[in-house]
């Protein structure tokens, strides 16, 4: 008896090392920023304007807000990665703190946000979203703190979880050759970006399985802080227009007239 379960140990013990280290291997193996956006990252952190923290980049906005979106890394990407696109949505007035996950994959934190939030007590206004499996698992932070957050927005990505579709703006390149279209089919806010793909919201190379995009990454960003921008803008006017004070109308109708202009 004590030789059988010696023997059962010792092929459990062997099972789970073979486990660990193919989990391991397997976890080491990510995409990697690509120059361009590890050299801009540096030189940010070296001018003072982002600041690299053990668990996020923060990207502070040029400008005084309260308004922050947290993002989560698309899964076994590299989280500067994503700098670019993120330094364009700071630059124009929204804080923007990048999430560093555990092994590169979000689900590994999909909490990640409660310790952010906290954190930052004078940001009255927060947004999250994701790219690909950071977008499902910020999905899935949004459907359990429905009160917390303003808005979703997912990149190459679809609504997890029960969310207010309304809430939630889901960006994707027509050659995405990663996500599946189906699940994005109940959503209210879709915007399809012409000849971009998957990778394309990152700045780390092509991705495997992914189509070949028709226009540069730099230009399916620039469309996806458009749209951002103008998402995050028209969710402002509508909680102003359920304000009930004078100043929220006055507000508005400035807002309106720099939408205009």
């Amino acid at each position: 008896m004590k030789r059988l379960l010696k023997k059962t140990a010792a092929i459990f013990l062997t099972i789970m090392i073979l486990f660990i280290t193919a989990f391991f291997i397997y976890t080491s193996i990510y995409y990697k920023a690509d120059d361009v956006a590890v050299n801009a990252l540096s030189q940010d952190i070296k001018s003072g304007r982002t600041k690299e923290e053990k668990q996020y980049i923060f990207l502070s906005s040029k400008t005084q807000t309260d308004t922050a979106l947290i993002f989560y890394p698309g899964g076994k990407v590299e989280a500067a990665a994503y700098y670019p696109l993120l330094s364009k949505i700071s630059s124009q007035g929204i804080t923007c703190i990048l999430v560093k996950m555990p092994f590169h994959l979000a689900v590994f934190n999909p909490a990640a946000a409660d310790k952010i939030i906290k954190e930052f007590p004078d940001i009255k206004n927060w947004y999250i979203g994701g790219h690909s499996l950071g977008g499902a698992m910020a999905s899935s932070y949004m459907a359990s703190h429905p009160d917390s957050l303003n808005g979703l927005i997912l990149l190459g990505a679809y609504p997890y979880g029960d969310i207010d579709t309304q809430k939630a703006l889901v960006l994707y390149g027509t050659m995405d050759g990663v996500l599946n279209r189906e699940k994005i089919k109940g959503a209210a806010n879709v915007i399809p970006i012409e000849g971009g793909n998957h990778a394309g919201f990152g700045s780390y190379g092509s991705q495997n399985g992914d189509g070949i995009a028709r226009i540069p990454g730099e230009e399916q960003q620039e469309i996806a802080v458009k749209t951002i921008l103008e998402f995050i803008q028209k969710n402002r006017i509508r909680n102003l227009t359920n304000c009930q004070h004078s100043c929220c109308h006055a507000f508005i109708s400035i807002l309106k007239e720099q939408e205009k202009s």
